[in-house]
């Protein structure tokens, strides 16, 4: 069953969040994943989101989003990602 990380933010320092970018994608190959959306004009129809930057990953499992996002190649940079946006990332699981 799929499982995807979806995030959602603000983003607070533009520099700092392509810092992390660059150094995200190195880490794409730790897992098999897609990226189904990147947005960064989502539009909100229910509720108050974190921002309007919203992006979509697709894995296998969850065995998967966990192995990538605890990797020490994905921890390096994660960091960036979170201090250059205000918002947050869940996992949903597929049906």
């Amino acid at each position: 069953m799929a499982v995807y990380f979806v995030v959602n933010s603000t983003v607070t320092n533009p520099e700092l969040l392509n810092e992390y970018v660059a150094g995200a994608g190195a880490t794409l190959g730790i897992v098999p994943l897609k990226l189904l959306a990147l947005d960064t004009q989502s539009e909100t129809i229910e509720g108050t989101p974190a921002g309007n930057r919203t992006v979509l990953l697709e894995f296998a499992s969850e065995e998967d989003v966990r192995t990538w996002y605890g990797s020490p190649e994905y921890q390096a940079v994660v960091g960036k990602r979170l201090a250059a946006t205000e918002g947050f990332g869940v996992l949903v699981h597929g049906m």
